[in-house]
């Protein structure tokens, strides 16, 4: 199955939506839910005013849509699901610096990235392995 990659990023004004890999798929908001939901809606009408037969090809037959969120937007989108002190029990890093994150005062290191996104996985890992 072929996947559609969804990068949102934050702008100085807003969030930006866009397909990394589909010319075509946009959106923006003031929130990052507000722009996922204006780049789908961006996705739905693409393909239903386009014929089928001038689609790009990733719009053809089955796919699955993937988000790749820069550490600001994602700290944005999720701020009422992981708190800054719950982050920092995570992945180590202090609860001042992802408030920096978040506000866009500072970007983390390359390193500061891969220990938030691999802590966050770890802990998908682990809550895909509970059953209730």
């Amino acid at each position: 199955m072929k996947t559609l990659k969804i990068i949102i990023e934050k702008s100085a004004d807003y969030f930006d939506a866009f397909a990394e890999n589909c010319e075509g798929v946009y959106g923006a908001g003031a929130t990052v839910a507000e722009a996922k939901n204006n780049a789908l809606e961006g996705l739905r009408l693409l393909v239903k005013n386009t014929d089928p037969a001038k689609l790009p090809d990733i719009l053809n037959g089955e796919y699955s849509i993937e988000y790749k969120m820069d550490t600001q937007s994602f700290l944005n989108y999720f701020d009422r699901i992981f708190s800054k002190p719950a982050l920092e029990a995570l992945t180590g890093i202090n609860q001042k610096q992802f408030h920096h994150y978040a506000s866009g005062l500072k970007k983390p290191r390359e390193l500061q990235r891969k220990k938030i996104e691999k802590a966050l996985h770890e802990l998908g890992r682990e809550l895909l392995a509970v059953e209730l």
